[in-house]
């Protein structure tokens, strides 16, 4: 090469790339456990939202709880007014069941002799491994529990306790 060229060496390029690998493999782990408590923080979450909404619908229809999580979901006509069966009390996104990398159950009780439904259960499970590890559960008590290895259950302990 000539004395005068400028520019950067093969060598001195290779440093780079190899400095930037050992960045990456050192972020990217950081960046998934990031993710998957984000995750994790949304289900918990969206676990409080379905508790107030359940509550929400039983006072406001003066029915029980609903028979499907669809039954909290809003009306199918933009601008029509709630009823029963689309109390318009969580989004659509949350009652098609699936939100941020976790799977969202309802299960209603049995119905007592007047039709009415007295409890409920909801379990939200990681749709894969590396959208969450933590099951979680909640009831009419409105305490939200949960498992590091299997679908939580009203014996699991409370979040946070």
């Amino acid at each position: 090469m000539k004395k005068g060229s400028k520019g950067f060496s093969l060598i001195e390029l290779l440093i780079v790339v190899a400095i930037i690998l050992i960045i990456a493999a050192i972020a990217i782990p950081n960046l998934l456990r990031s993710r998957i408590a984000a995750n994790q923080a949304s289900a918990v979450g969206s676990l409080r939202t379905l508790n107030t909404a359940e509550i929400t619908y039983s006072s406001t229809y003066n029915v029980g709880f609903p028979f499907s999580m669809g039954y909290l979901a809003p009306p199918a006509t933009a601008g029509a007014n709630p009823t029963s069966t689309a109390a318009g009390l969580i989004d659509s996104v949350l009652s098609g069941g699936a939100k941020s990398g976790y799977s969202f159950t309802y299960s209603p009780g049995a119905s007592d002799s007047t039709g009415r439904i007295n409890t409920y259960q909801f379990t939200a499970v990681p749709i894969t491994s590396s959208t969450g590890t933590n099951y979680y559960y909640t009831d009419q008590s409105g305490v939200i529990r949960q498992n590091s290895t299997t679908t939580a259950a009203s014996t699991d302990s409370p979040i946070g306790g």
